[in-house]
Formats: C-alpha cells, sequence, structure tokens
C-alpha cells in the first residue's frame, strides 16, 4: 500500500472490513455474491472517489473488504452508507431479500480493524478465505 496524499495531509490508512447478513443467513451465495461484489464496488466509486477498495471477498454468510479511508471521513459513516445502499440496490435486484418480512439485509453490527504491519498477509487472508473456509488451503 502506497502513501497517499491530499491538500494538507499525507495518509496510510488500511482497514480490514467484516459485515454479515442479518441472522447470517446464507444468501450471498453464486450469482448474488458475485452481484454484491460488484455493488459493493459501485457504491463506494460513485460516492466517494478517494476511498480505494484494495481487495473485496464476498463468502455466502459474510463479506470481508479491506479499505482505504481518507481521515477526512469517519469510518462509521463510509460503512452505514455502504450497507445501506448495497442494501437497497440487492434487495431491488432480487425479490427473495423482500420475501419473509425481512427488513434489513445487513446485520446492525460490523467488524474492522486497522492493517499495521504486515499487510501481505491480511491480503492474502481476504484473498485465500474462500478455500480456508472449505478446507482447500492448508496455511496462509
Amino acid at each position: 500500500m502506497k502513501t497517499r496524499v491530499q491538500a494538507h495531509c499525507c495518509y496510510k490508512l488500511l482497514y480490514h472490513l467484516v459485515f454479515i447478513p442479518k441472522y447470517r443467513h446464507r444468501l450471498l451465495k453464486s450469482g448474488v455474491g458475485s452481484y454484491c461484489e460488484q455493488v459493493i464496488l459501485g457504491v463506494i466509486s460513485d460516492k466517494y472517489e478517494d476511498v480505494i477498495i484494495e481487495e473485496v471477498e464476498v463468502m455466502d454468510d459474510h463479506v470481508h473488504i479491506l479499505i482505504t479511508i481518507p481521515p477526512k471521513y469517519a469510518i462509521l459513516d463510509i460503512v452505514k452508507n455502504l450497507k445501506a445502499d448495497s442494501s437497497r440496490i440487492m434487495r431491488n435486484k432480487f425479490d427473495f431479500l423482500k420475501r419473509g418480512g425481512r427488513e434489513a439485509m445487513w446485520s446492525v453490527g460490523f467488524f474492522i480493524s486497522s492493517v499495521v504491519l504486515n499487510e501481505t498477509m491480511i491480503k492474502n487472508y481476504v484473498r485465500h478465505q474462500r478455500e480456508q473456509d472449505e478446507g482447500q488451503l492448508v496455511e496462509l
């Protein structure tokens, strides 16, 4: 990750973000997961030109994102907007996400941590999460 420059600051802020569908339902299988990845990338690029998604991996029941957020934004606002906008777009595309009285697609909470020293290890973790979860990858 390179150091980024804005008008009055230089920064190197990379975050590992994880969030899940409500009740951890396995909603993000195959085509839905692929579409969700496109939606996440689109929402961020449309709304925030200087927020950069480095990696994204959509699992059946959770999403991993490596994201660079400039210090001028509150992380909570970025996550809140990402989840709200992606939920709206996904629910408009897939009728089954509206059924069953489902009021929200994403669970209220999320996990976020800053990536400090070993960015390569975290990138490999995100890239190979699917193989790791399915027991196909022995060691990172």
